[in-house]
């Protein structure tokens, strides 16, 4: 019985040979389901993570909004709007999480919805900037005219603000090293939570010394001190959607790797990307000599990628070593 891991199609590249494809999971089926359940446990329990998080944030959002409106500090709605940012950011993590796990079966969707996962993140990074430059604008015109701010009010739904994101702190935790959505919402649970410091602290000096320049100052701290955070998660997701190769892939490293091979003569069209958070994958081609066991090579290839690099989805093409593929190369 042919080996179902590897296809045979015979290009029309002049002197090019019959080329062997494998696209498989490495390690063997049973590698590859392993792999699969232990990426949608890790999935479903980020789902569980972002939807906590998301009731808890939403809650306090309301009350954060109400209150600062009515206590007039801009410390206040400035924490009010990260914390707006981090309820529909999250609300876009959830619903692409959730069409990226049932879309994955679509057949005119080959690589499901993942990238919606990215494209969530995205949006939440374009939307802390904006947040963080409309601050920092206010900021700068109560500056000129400071308004007269509740301090009481303000220090009690600061406090509570603190509370809600330390229950999200908790719960993102563990998975923030695990999806680049998780991890884009546990920062702005960090940003807010200092944020709300910030805000209490605008509080107290206020109440001890009348002080009004503290709640635009505190303002505007807020808003700047999440600007490198956002940048650094905004350029996460820019290097996954143009397809760049994961930075802890050292691209001449895996080429090296797979040269080492027996029988392998030549590596070359190597490419990997990232599809979604701890989704990597590979493609290239493999130059063999004459007699080699290409199903060894691939088995052995694909082993090497997904042992050594963690690239568990790789797509490679076993060509001749008297193949000379014109058009492959990128």
């Amino acid at each position: 019985m042919a080996d179902p891991r590897r296809h045979s199609h015979l290009h029309s590249h002049g002197d090019v040979a019959a080329h062997d494809h494998g696209h498989s999971h490495a390690g063997g089926e049973n590698h590859v389901h392993a792999h699969n359940h232990m990426a949608d446990a890790l999935r479903a329990g980020n789902f569980r993570r972002l939807l906590g998080a998301f009731v808890v944030t939403l809650v306090f959002l309301v009350v954060e909004v109400v209150f600062g409106i009515l206590s007039n500090s801009l410390a206040l709605l400035s924490d009010a709007g990260h914390m707006f940012t981090d309820v529909l950011g999250l609300g876009m993590a959830l619903a692409a999480m959730q069409l990226a796990r049932r879309q994955r079966s679509n057949p005119r969707r080959t690589f499901g919805l993942y990238r919606l996962e990215i494209l969530a993140a995205l949006a939440n990074g374009i939307l802390l900037f904006g947040v963080a430059g409309y601050v920092v604008f206010e900021a700068f015109r109560r500056f000129q005219d400071p308004p007269e701010v509740a301090n009481i009010s303000m220090l009690v739904v600061a406090i509570g603000g603190l509370v809600a994101n330390l229950v999200a702190f908790m719960l993102l935790r563990g998975g923030a090293g695990q999806s680049l959505n998780v991890r884009a919402a546990y920062l702005e649970v960090i940003a807010d939570a200092l944020g709300s410091v910030g805000v209490i602290v605008a509080a107290v000096v206020i109440a001890l010394t009348g002080w009004p320049y503290v709640d635009p100052i505190a303002g505007a701290a807020i808003g700047l001190f999440i600007l490198p955070r956002t940048w650094r998660l905004t350029s996460q997701t820019l290097r996954i959607l143009v397809q760049a190769a994961p930075p802890h892939l050292d691209l001449d490293e895996i080429a090296r790797a797979l040269l080492e091979l027996e029988g392998v003569v030549d590596v070359h069209d190597l490419h990997c990307w990232t599809l979604t958070s701890e989704m990597e994958v590979a493609s290239a081609h493999l130059r063999v000599c004459a007699g080699a066991d290409s199903a060894q090579i691939l088995r052995s290839a694909q082993g090497v990628l997904s042992d050594r690099f963690s690239v568990a989805h790789a797509t490679l093409q076993i060509e001749d070593e008297t193949a000379q593929c014109r058009d492959c190369a990128w």
